[in-house]
């Protein structure tokens, strides 16, 4: 198993970090499903020390803000499955980046609202539907736009 170096641990917590931070602020800011923290699920594009960052990122977010245990393990898997596929696919292209993580939450999220949350206000179909329409604003848009941003500075994510 390949050593890790000081620097993916430093970058992996940043990125935990900011994935807390930016689920607050968007929770403050009254938005349901719409995190700006899933704006970061692009960075496997740059670096592999996204994978275990934005996981445990999910996770300590999910706690901290309250949620039921089976939306912490569920939502945090789906966080995990879909930056690991988007590692997986870096070296294909850049706009398959924010992909693996908007489906793995569009069929793991309808499913823990409906199960965890009991939530049958709405049809599942319309659960799939709202969910894969956030995360096309929250990891698509939001992370195309973090993602040309970051571009022009990948040498921050080299030797990690």
């Amino acid at each position: 198993m390949k050593k890790k170096t000081t620097l993916y641990l430093v970058q992996a917590a940043l990125i935990a970090a900011m994935y807390v931070a930016l689920t607050y602020l968007s929770n403050m800011a009254g938005l349901w499903e719409v995190r700006f923290s899933e704006a970061l699920c692009i960075l496997p594009y740059f670096t592999g020390a996204a994978v275990p960052g934005l996981t445990v990122g999910c996770v300590l977010a999910n706690i901290l803000t309250g949620c039921p245990l089976w939306d912490v393990v569920f939502g945090s898997l789906a966080t995990l499955i879909g930056a690991y596929i988007a590692r997986l696919l870096h070296k294909k292209s850049w706009w398959l980046a924010p992909w693996p993580n908007i489906i793995a939450n569009t069929i793991a999220v309808p499913l823990i609202l409906r199960y965890v949350y009991t939530d049958v206000s709405s049809t599942y179909p319309a659960l799939v539907g709202l969910i894969f329409a956030s995360e096309v604003v929250s990891a698509g848009l939001l992370g195309y736009v973090l993602l040309r941003a970051l571009k022009p500075h990948t040498q921050l994510f080299r030797g990690a």
